[in-house]
C-alpha cells in the first residue's frame, strides 16, 4: 500500500508522523515547498499533486479552507489511479463534501470526509477525535490506518455527515471558550486571583479540555497558535451558513470572533480573552 499526505502544517505533520508508524512507504506534499524539503530525510517529498497522487492508494489531505480542499482535491482526482480513497480531514463544507464524494465516485475514487478535533497537542500526542462521513465499506477498509493518528473515531453516516459533527462540534467548543473567557474575566474583575480560579474550573464540573489546555494560556496571555482565530472563525462561519434552528451563542462567538480577528487573525482562539480585556 501506498500513502500520500498533503499539507504538513500545525496539525499535518504530526498526524503524517504517526501515521509513518505503519511501516508503509509515505509521499508528502505542501503547497509551499520550502516548508517541508527538509523533511526529506523523514518521507518522499513531492513538489507536485500529480508526484503524489499518481500511485497511491490512500491520499490524506487537511489544508486551511473550502477553497482550498476544492482546488487541491479535483486537482488531485485527475491524476488518481482507480479505487484510490481520499480522505479529507480539513474542516470545510458539508454541502462540498458531498458534492467531491460524487465526483470521485463518478471517477472510480472514494472520498471520506473526516475533520478531527483536539488541536496541535492531540495531533502531537495522537488522542486527536475524528467523525467520519461517506461510504462506510472504504472507512472500515481505512480505519486501521486512522486509527494511528486518532484515540477515537466515530462513523457519522453518509458524505458530508463528518463535516456536520465538526460544525456541531466547533459550536461547542465556542461555548465553552466563551464561558472560560467570561469567568476569568469576572474573577478578575473581583480581584480574584486567576490561577486559582482556574485550579477550581478544572477541578469540578465546569472542567473541559478548553479549560485545561487553553484556560493557563489566556490568563498569561500565551497566543502561540494551536488552532488559528481565522481558521476557527471560518468554521463558526460555516455552521451560520448550515443553521436550522436559531443559535444565539454561534451567532455571538462569530461575532466575537469576527471582532477579534481584526487585531488576533493568526493567534491562537484562547487570545478570545482579549475581547473582554479590549471592552474593559
Amino acid at each position: 500500500m501506498k500513502i500520500g499526505f498533503i499539507g504538513i502544517g500545525i496539525m499535518g505533520l504530526p498526524m503524517v508522523r504517526h501515521l509513518k508508524k505503519t511501516g508503509y512507504p509515505i509521499s508528502i506534499y505542501n503547497r509551499t515547498f520550502d516548508k517541508i524539503k527538509h523533511l526529506s530525510e523523514e518521507f518522499e517529498v513531492t513538489n507536485s499533486l500529480e508526484e503524489l497522487v499518481k500511485d497511491k492508494d490512500i491520499v490524506f489531505s487537511i489544508v486551511g479552507y473550502p477553497s482550498e480542499v476544492e482546488s487541491v482535491l479535483f486537482e488531485s482526482f485527475k491524476y488518481a489511479k482507480k479505487k484510490a480513497i481520499f480522505i479529507d480531514m480539513t474542516t470545510s463544507s458539508p454541502k462540498l463534501a458531498s458534492r467531491l464524494a460524487r465526483e470521485a465516485d463518478t471517477l472510480g475514487l472514494t472520498l471520506l470526509d473526516a475533520p478531527v478535533t483536539g488541536g496541535d497537542i492531540g495531533a502531537i500526542n495522537g488522542t486527536l477525535s475524528m467523525m467520519v462521513g461517506g461510504d462506510e465499506k472504504a472507512y472500515q477498509s481505512v480505519k486501521p490506518l486512522l486509527e494511528t493518528m486518532t484515540k477515537k473515531i466515530t462513523y457519522m453516516g453518509s458524505a458530508g455527515s463528518g463535516q456536520y459533527a465538526k460544525l456541531a462540534n466547533q459550536i461547542c467548543i465556542a461555548g465553552n471558550l466563551m464561558g472560560i473567557a467570561e469567568a476569568l474575566s469576572f474573577a478578575n474583575d473581583h480581584h480574584l486571583d486567576l490561577d486559582s480560579m482556574l485550579q477550581v474550573i478544572s477541578a469540578g464540573s465546569a472542567a473541559s479540555w478548553q479549560a485545561i489546555n487553553n484556560g493557563p494560556k489566556m490568563i498569561h496571555k500565551d497566543y502561540k497558535p494551536g488552532f488559528y482565530v481565522k481558521h476557527f472563525l471560518k468554521d463558526l462561519s460555516l455552521a451560520l451558513e448550515e443553521m436550522v434552528t436559531p443559535l444565539p451563542l454561534l451567532k455571538q462567538a462569530q461575532q466575537i470572533y469576527t471582532y477579534l480577528s481584526e487585531s488576533h487573525l493568526d493567534s491562537g482562539t484562547q487570545a478570545i480573552i482579549e475581547y473582554y480585556l479590549m471592552k474593559q
